[in-house]
């Protein structure tokens, strides 16, 4: 693999949770940490936009919009492993760089579109590489962390991804208040710009010399994660765990109008209290699951306290509205819970079964598998809890259990598997 000259030194790095001041004191993840809270800014924009943009502005109906989502959300996870091959070939810091610039690209064709080709073909090349920047970030974060500070330093990023996608909805809220061409199009563009920008600050990051003496992986191996079964299993079930997201976003605001006599604001609630309790559990949240039984038991926990947060939001149905809205937070806290254990968990796993020569098509595969669950989740979500009720929970709360139980089995058979991995 071809690799620049910017190398980290080899003393040992201070541990990435230390912080001068609201700064970690580890300089990559200082680094880390900006060009996240730029990107998280901008998603945090121009998500509470997107869609009223391409209906009250373009003019196209809702539905011809979801579909052409669910298009170029297939582009999208196609994209992951090829581009995953590509970083292990080029270095995940040009990859990516690459990749974020095409992002803001696309992203700034949206102000130009004005018809359904042309929101099509965009949406493709946005969602394609958008996507697969998602699995080059996860090969990027094991090229500059050291291994030892890998997980925590991804929960750090992850705290700032929530702040920043919080602030950057606030903005977007003042956007969707003037409802006018030029506060949507202002949002788009500045969206844009941080993607190109986070490009030029990604290639500076320094990678780890253990990733310089490793090079590329032999010929046999590049391809190896896609018909690597043990791994894949395991990216199966951290996929059906990751469910819970369409859960939040989608099934519990349908839930919550359709079924409950909670006032509606109630879902905005739900979603300001999962953004701060991630924000302040997600780092503590690693504790423990660094390595891989503990990363076991983290998945094994979550799947048990999802299904709670189940069987707690069908008790609300029928609820008056004050207790309704106090069940609701109540499952939400336990969803959170279960959320920050899985999310470190999968994290932890995502790596340390990958061969660390080809973590950019390892780590492809992986995002790919919650890119799957992502399009999958919203119809699983409304088949079952929003059309069956208290039956339909049940289903989905058996279904996280199952896959958190899972999770032990198919490690060990991929540790088992591991052995040309040099494990």
């Amino acid at each position: 693999m071809t690799t620049s000259p910017a190398v980290a030194p080899a003393a040992p790095a201070p541990a990435p949770t230390r912080f001068a001041g609201l700064l970690p004191t580890d300089d990559v993840l200082r680094r880390l940490s900006l060009i996240t809270l730029l990107n998280a800014l901008g998603r945090g924009l121009f998500f509470p936009i997107s869609v009223l943009y391409f209906t009250r502005i373009v003019g196209l109906s809702a539905t011809s919009v979801g579909v052409g989502l669910t298009v170029a959300g297939v582009f999208g996870l196609a994209a992951g492993v090829p581009a995953g091959r590509a970083s292990d070939r080029w270095g995940s810091r040009r990859v990516l760089c690459a990749l974020w610039s095409g992002v803001g690209l696309s992203m700034a064709a949206y102000a130009l579109v004005d018809s359904y080709a042309g929101f099509l073909g965009t949406a493709i090349c946005y969602a394609a590489l958008n996507q697969s920047s998602t699995g080059v970030r996860g090969a990027l974060y094991a090229d500059v962390l050291p291994p030892a500070h890998r997980v925590e330093g991804r929960a750090h990023l992850r705290m700032v991804t929530n702040v920043g996608m919080g602030v950057g909805g606030l903005f977007g809220a003042v956007a969707l208040q003037w409802d006018s061409r030029a506060a949507y199009l202002t949002l788009i563009l500045v969206n844009a710009c941080t993607f190109v920008i986070g490009a030029l600050m990604v290639v500076r990051l320094p990678v780890t010399p253990e990733r310089v003496a490793q090079g590329d992986a032999p010929a046999a191996s590049r391809w190896r994660a896609v018909r690597d079964l043990p791994y894949l299993s395991v990216t199966v079930l951290n996929a059906v765990l990751a469910l819970q997201y369409s859960l939040l976003e989608v099934g519990l605001p349908l839930w919550i109008v359709q079924n409950t006599d909670a006032p509606r604001w109630s879902a905005a609630l739900v979603a300001v209290l999962n953004c701060a309790l991630v924000a302040l559990l997600q780092v503590p949240a690693t504790r423990g699951v660094e390595d891989v039984p503990g990363a076991v038991r983290a998945m094994r926990r979550s799947g048990l306290l999802l299904a709670a947060s189940c069987a707690v939001f069908a008790l609300t149905a029928g609820l008056s509205p004050v207790w309704a809205v106090l069940v609701l937070a109540a499952g939400a806290v336990v969803q959170v819970l279960a959320e920050v254990t899985s999310a470190a968990g999968g994290w932890t796993l995502g790596y340390a079964l990958a061969d660390s020569r080809a973590h950019g098509v390892y780590q492809g595969v992986f995002s790919s598998g919650q890119a799957a669950a992502t399009m999958a989740g919203p119809a699983l979500v409304t088949v079952t809890a929003i059309e069956h009720g208290t039956a339909g929970w049940v289903v989905l709360g058996v279904l996280f259990v199952v896959s958190g139980l899972g999770v032990g089995p198919a490690v060990r058979w991929a540790r088992r598997d591991g052995e040309w991995r040099g494990e």
